[in-house]
């Protein structure tokens, strides 16, 4: 929190030398920052003043603030410079930066940015374009090291300090055959630590781990947390190196996963946007479909209790337990489902595990509800005037509802991995809809006995 006021105070410094015309200081400053808050500052710069900010930025550090600027800055940027600037931030880009920015660009920028792009550059930049959005081809970049399989270490060592300026990473690096085959890893401190006439082929990792272009961006991000990597060489299908992904990219793929299961979970559509900068209109579009989906589901809770009229007429003291029944199969079934979802998305749980997983959801409600469902009836008897028939037909409901709430919160999640969806939608309102309709027919059911028979 004081980083943040921080910020804000060095922010509300700069505006005040731009405000008043100090220049050569706010250039000297700006060039001297780090460049992801140089982007974040321009946030704050008024409209009209960012074209005349952004050219206070030597060459170098434009290009990499432009990377890290939103996109609607972005935007704003490129509708207000020349051709030739536009070139040279492009061309300073990394790739998959370059790549990123484009896919948050309209139409008529992309054409105006790819027409003012070095021809390498742009052929390189339209085949990214063509890999599917959240494959591992999209977040890739072909600023790798490599070196030739029959390289020695002083010929390795030659071309790093000759290209390595301009790669991603230079930590790791990759080995190939005279057809581009990886064929194996070797580490920057493998490389120091060896004699020069030695063959990379000889201090090389030969088990790489490796992903192919069309592999899903958080199959990739769970292979690096699973193997605690920096980077992860990509092959097509004939195994040849076409590029590597780093763990910047991979952080910013996890926090878009992790935003879209959490708006799944709550029932919204996902969005790419940021809350503050996202219409009304947009807001509203993501959320009604789930809304309406369950609200059209909540009718069958509605004919449930239809159905069971004459049981409600028989005791009407019965329809006050009601909300607290669905609520507590809800809250078991949410308990369940965020587990479950959470295990398979770090891999810790596989289809396979199913009846693993129900045997010990079993087990964990029989203990939940057995506990709430003695607690629950104590209350009631101490609280209430009901009868102690009531009384027990709501504590019983309750141990029964929680048993299969936790049942039908970790099956429902692996049912819809199987049937290719995301376990997320089937969290929080979809659980506790589903388990809403469960709860009604057991506290019924078990009124018929109770109740009707006293």
């Amino acid at each position: 929190m004081n980083n943040e006021n921080e910020k804000e105070k060095e922010f509300e410094q700069w505006l005040k030398m731009l405000d008043e015309n100090k220049f050569a200081k706010l250039k000297y400053i700006l060039n001297e920052e780090n460049p992801a808050n140089i982007a974040e500052f321009f946030e704050d710069v008024p409209k009209k003043k960012r074209l005349f900010v952004f050219r206070l930025l030597t060459k170098d550090n434009a290009a990499e603030t432009f990377s890290f600027m939103a996109s609607d800055v972005q935007e704003d940027i490129v509708n207000s410079i020349t051709d030739n600037e536009v070139r040279s931030i492009v061309d300073e880009m990394s790739v998959d930066d370059a790549v990123d920015f484009l896919g948050e660009m309209p139409a008529n920028l992309i054409t105006k940015i790819l027409k003012n792009t070095s021809d390498d550059k742009r052929k390189v930049i339209n085949e990214f374009l063509n890999y599917p959005e959240d494959s591992a081809g999209s977040i890739m970049t072909i600023e790798f090291v490599e070196f030739h399989v029959n390289s020695t270490v002083a010929a390795a060592m030659d071309q790093l300090r000759k290209n390595g300026v301009d790669k991603e990473t230079i930590y790791s690096c990759y080995v190939v055959d005279k057809r581009r085959v990886l064929v194996g890893m070797v580490s920057l401190r493998t490389l120091i630590l060896s004699s020069d006439d030695t063959l990379v082929s000889d201090i090389m990792e030969d088990d790489v781990i490796s992903v192919q272009t069309l592999d899903d961006q958080e199959e990739v991000a769970n292979i690096f947390k699973k193997y605690n990597l920096i980077a992860l060489p990509v092959v097509d299908k004939e195994k040849r190196l076409v590029g590597i992904i780093t763990v910047d990219d991979i952080v910013d793929v996890m926090e878009e996963e992790t935003t879209e299961d959490i708006e799944k979970m709550s029932a919204l559509l996902p969005s790419d946007d940021e809350y503050l900068k996202t219409s009304v209109g947009h807001l509203a579009k993501n959320r009604i479909i789930w809304l309406l989906v369950l609200m059209i589901s909540g009718t069958f809770s509605s004919a449930i209790i239809s159905g069971y009229q004459s049981v409600l007429e028989s005791s009407v003291l019965l329809a006050s337990f009601i909300p607290i029944l669905m609520d507590t199969g809800g809250n078991a079934g949410s308990q369940a489902s965020t587990l479950i979802i959470r295990g398979m998305a770090v891999g810790e749980i596989g289809l396979n595990d199913i009846l693993k997983v129900i045997w010990k959801e079993l087990r964990v409600g029989i203990i939940c509800g057995v506990i709430l469902s003695a607690v629950n009836f104590v209350r009631l008897m101490i609280i209430s005037d009901a009868p102690v028939f009531v009384n027990l037909t709501v504590s019983l409901s309750i141990c029964v509802i929680v048993i299969l709430s936790k049942t039908i919160g970790c099956v429902l999640p692996m049912v819809a991995k199987k049937l290719k969806l995301d376990p997320a939608i089937m969290a929080g309102p979809l659980i506790t809809t589903v388990v809403d309709s469960v709860s009604l027919i057991i506290f019924f059911n078990f009124a018929k006995l109770f109740v009707l028979g006293n």
